[in-house]
């Protein structure tokens, strides 16, 4: 099971850049890329350089007057009235050339998406998009456009397809749920830390769509320090059946990796072997429901421990490559002297050796009872006991 696979890269993607302090820094990018470099699993002929997506495919997810906004950025003069478009927030501070990065950003998965669409790839992997918060009208938690929205709003006016939208990050999808909430051509799945604690403070199981799209927005908002062994329980319980109930004919998957118990922005405790399973799961879904069209995106996780090898895991599987068990000592010399810890030696966590967290069987029930409820109710198109 493999299928040829695209990797999307822009130099430029270091641009997407909100200054030194804030967490969303680009060089996790370049650390990834680098890695998978050092351990040669990529070739000249698997790069696919994008393009900045244009006005009118912004258009399909963005109001006129947001992009306008985002393209009269400029730090040196702050203009007050940008802050209700989200911008020059805390979370969403300006830049230079905001517009040119984030559009970037946005060409890739529409590259990915079109390449995937004709034939000409069967995977794609954007590491540099899954900014899945900016909504219509205003950025959103370190999102200045939503490339996953806008990948997915042009496959479905350009080809007419289904899409399944599968969201792993600790952060609720709000951005693609809210674009697509009344289309029961889009089925969203989003599995986070519950917005109880965690921005964006939504995603809870009630929110499931409106309209003619009832139903086909399920959300999984799981406890804090929910484990590897309960996650992957929901993880199973729920996307698997409802994807091949939906049988899309395209996968959209955003791996973003903040959910590891090492990531300091969330309180969830995955180890990499949850996103190994993630990112197993979905290719095996593509090739069984939909002849294989996946399009996969990054998004959070501000660990230098962790993105560079779980984004790496999701290269190999996105493309078929075995991924070997070492980090690669060029690669700790070449990054250790910037990093504030000690970077690890494996690609891969080892979760027995992790201490359990407080609470543990507590925490598993109440993601058990959570799952039951987010597959209650569902439209009888995706309802798994009718």
């Amino acid at each position: 099971m493999s299928g040829k696979a695209g990797f999307l890269w822009h130099p430029e993607h270091r641009h997407y850049f909100f200054g030194p302090a804030h967490p969303l820094d680009p060089i996790r990018l370049e650390l990834t890329l680098d890695l998978i470099r050092a351990l040669d699993l990529l070739g000249p002929l698997d790069v696919f350089t994008p393009s900045p997506a244009r006005d009118e495919d912004l258009f399909l997810v963005h109001t006129p007057e947001y992009v306008a906004a985002v393209k009269s950025v400029d730090p040196d003069r702050p203009d007050p009235a940008l802050g209700r478009f989200g911008l020059g927030s805390d979370d969403n501070p300006l830049f230079c050339r905001m517009h040119e990065a984030a559009s970037l950003s946005v060409g890739a998965s529409l590259l990915g998406a079109e390449l995937v669409a004709t034939g000409k790839l069967d995977h794609a992997l954007n590491i540099g998009g899954g900014l899945h918060h900016a909504q219509a009208a205003s950025a959103s938690g370190f999102c200045v456009y939503n490339d996953a929205a806008v990948a997915i709003a042009h496959l479905r006016r350009r080809h007419g397809w289904r899409v399944a939208y599968v969201d792993i990050d600790a952060h609720h999808g709000d951005g693609v749920q809210w674009a697509f909430y009344y289309d029961p051509d889009v089925l969203t799945v989003s599995l986070h830390e519950t917005g109880r604690f965690l921005f964006p403070g939504t995603g809870f199981v009630n929110e499931r769509g409106a309209g003619p799209g009832y139903g086909y927005a399920v959300n999984v908002p799981l406890e804090p320090f929910t484990e590897d062994e309960s996650w992957q329980e929901a993880f199973l319980a729920v996307v698997p059946p409802l994807v091949r109930r939906f049988r899309p004919d395209i996968i959209v998957s955003q791996h973003g990796c903040d959910g590891h118990r090492l990531d300091p922005l969330a309180h969830l405790a995955l180890s990499t072997e949850s996103y190994e399973l993630a990112a197993r799961t979905l290719h095996a879904l593509a090739h069984e429901v939909c002849g294989g069209r996946w399009l996969a995106l990054g998004g959070g996780g501000y660990d230098w421990r962790v993105v560079p090898r779980v984004w790496t895991l999701l290269w190999g599987e996105v493309g078929g490559l075995q991924v070997p068990g070492t980090v690669p000592g060029v690669w700790l010399e070449r990054w250790q002297g910037h990093c504030p810890h000690p970077l690890p030696l494996t690609m891969r966590d080892h979760p027995a050796e992790l201490p359990p967290m407080l609470r543990r069987d507590e925490i598993t029930e109440r993601n058990r009872r959570t799952v039951t409820l987010a597959l209650e109710g569902l439209p009888p198109a995706l309802a798994l006991h009718p």
